[in-house]
């Protein structure tokens, strides 16, 4: 098997071989190091070894080159491998430079020079970034391949899971793909057995479902203890948070999810607010560095499982899941952030995983090349997803019910809408129908000021309309907000149901909910703000109050 290729560009020799006498020393036995000083040279090489189906996973370029800026040179290269690391190298003056890179070339991450001792300034970084290219990278003919319909529910289903849990796999998609047929004849599969998955060991699983796919890639599926300390329902920022917290400190720590770690935010293209990157990060890349902080620490992560119930008998929990397991614990938090509102038609209805997502722009965005697209909505998830599909897409419209966006999306991602060519948003329009036969070929758009309706070809529709909160498994008499979103801490007081359900003397801690000993953290719980920053720290905090809770029982 071939090693990918780490690329250096530098015109001053003398730094570039430092550069590249660092690289080697720590990354030569899983990469090939090339160097040159001549930034054209780089250019013709991607041409090169995309023709050979070489692999790519970082360019490490000078920004201050007479030839060829850095920037201009890495932003060039992603039209070859647009997941491949940029890393700029910069003179500690060129901090302006780093950050037109960021907003032009998507850079990963910017070096001062120098970068001794490589040790604390260069590895950890650069390993980091590594494994998001891992987790990322298009697994070759001897990884997971997975087989079916692009438009079919179910291998949406089964990509999203995949994808949701970090599984690099290869689709093939039977109507286009020869490789596709050919396998599918050698194995002798009919149209019943399809989405189709081939593992690496050469076994084959037809028309599986999640669980039984995420047991064959080693996801785990059984608890390993009686009793746990924090049952943690729900993977999203608050409940990775809270794992990672909870295991750092000792609790016996379990965290569940009915899909895969990330929640919503695990589906953003960029996350460009959140405290410490400054170029942004994905949403996949920061929950596998979560996911793997969590277990690292020793906490559990029990996948796909649907928690279906809780009850409470004297100190304990029970947790019951939807293959009728159940689960013991001392504390819960819950977690279940938010699911995506649906488009209230028929038809949407109808092609839900055939042409209409929610959420899934990262999933999908590869059958989107060339071709028309809508995002539905206008807060930050769809702007992330625009701007994510604007690299694959012929045009992407943005439709929203509003005038602009101002009001409901962040300005820095206005700015790079408004300045990304094949974007167009579509003010005071709603989504009248979408037309079809087996999949998605045209949107009917309302125009609510004139109430006329107009016709688009559009090969995908991704819905991102606003959010309900993911409580309605809960059996369990607990208070919720006319909306559905969990109450907890001092504003239960204001119903006249928590006296007759709260028997404690003191009063609920800041994020209980009216049940003692089951907290309530993220965007499922009423008053929360929208931000992945916010969920951590509520994640973080459950942690603290559980604490607290654990030492009166």
């Amino acid at each position: 098997m071939k090693l990918p290729y780490i690329i250096a560009v530098d015109d001053d020799a003398q730094v570039l071989n430092a550069l590249v006498r660092d690289l080697r020393a720590e990354f030569r036995k899983g990469y090939r190091i090339i160097q040159t000083t001549n930034p054209d040279e780089v250019l013709k090489s991607l041409e090169t070894f995309k023709a050979a189906d070489e692999e790519v996973a970082m360019i490490v370029s000078d920004q201050r080159m007479p030839e060829m800026q850095g920037v201009d040179l890495l932003s060039k290269a992603r039209a070859f491998y647009p997941d491949a690391r940029r890393v700029l190298l910069t003179a500690y003056s060129d901090n302006e430079a780093a950050i037109r890179g960021i907003n032009d070339a998507a850079l990963h991450q910017y070096l001062t020079k120098p970068w001794d001792p490589p040790s604390e300034k260069m590895y950890p970084i650069l390993n980091e970034l590594l494994e998001d290219w891992k987790a990322v990278r298009k697994p070759t003919e001897s990884g997971i391949k997975v087989i079916g319909y692009q438009f079919s529910p179910k291998s949406h289903a089964l990509k999203s899971f995949l994808a949701g849990n970090l599984v690099p796999y290869l689709w093939l998609d039977l109507q286009d793909n020869p490789r596709a047929q050919e396998l599918c004849k050698f194995n002798n599969l009919q149209n019943q057995d399809f989405p189709a998955v081939i593992f690496e060991d050469g076994s084959l699983l037809k028309n599986p479902e999640p669980a039984a796919v995420g047991q064959k890639v080693g996801l785990q599926t059984e608890i390993k203890t009686d009793m746990y300390d924090v049952v943690i329902v729900g993977a999203g920022p608050a409940g990775l948070a809270a794992a990672v917290y909870g295991a750092s400190e000792g609790l016996r720590t379990l965290l569940i999810d009915k899909q895969a770690p990330g929640g919503q935010a695990g589906t953003s293209s960029r996350i460009e607010n959140y405290l410490g990157f400054a170029a942004g990060i994905s949403g996949s890349e920061l929950t596998r560095r979560a996911i793997d902080q969590a277990k690292r620490l020793g906490s559990e992560f029990l996948v796909p499982q649907n928690v279906t119930d809780i009850t409470v008998h004297n100190k304990y929990k029970t947790l019951t899941l939807a293959d009728g397991r159940t689960i013991n614990a001392l504390s819960v938090v819950i977690a279940t952030g938010v699911e995506y509102r649906v488009l209230e038609l028929p038809s949407a209805q109808k092609f839900t995983g055939a042409g209409v997502y929610y959420g899934a722009a990262n999933t999908e965005a590869e059958a989107c090349r060339n071709k028309n697209v809508f995002v539905v909505g206008g807060g930050n998830s769809a702007g992330q997803a625009a701007m994510y599909l604007s690299n694959f897409a012929e045009r992407v419209y943005i439709s929203i019910r509003r005038e602009d966006l101002t009001s409901t999306m962040s300005a820095y991602l206005i700015h790079q809408i408004n300045g990304t060519e094949n974007i167009e948003v579509v003010s005071c329009s709603e989504v009248q129908d979408v037309l079809g036969d087996n999949h998605i070929e045209k949107v009917m758009l309302r125009d609510m000021n004139t109430n006329e309706v107009h016709e688009h070809s559009a090969a995908a529709v991704f819905v991102f309309i606003g959010a309900r909160p993911y409580t309605d498994w809960i059996k369990l008499d607990t208070i919720k907000d006319s909306r559905g979103f969990i109450e907890t801490g001092l504003d239960l007081r204001k119903y006249e149901d928590f006296k007759k359900v709260w028997k404690k003397e003191r009063e609920p801690f800041l994020l209980e909910t009216c049940n003692p000993g089951i907290f309530a953290a993220g965007d499922v719980r009423s008053g929360a703000m929208n931000r992945v920053a916010s969920a951590v720290g509520e994640g973080a905090m459950a942690i603290k109050f559980v604490h607290e809770y654990l030492a009166e029982i």
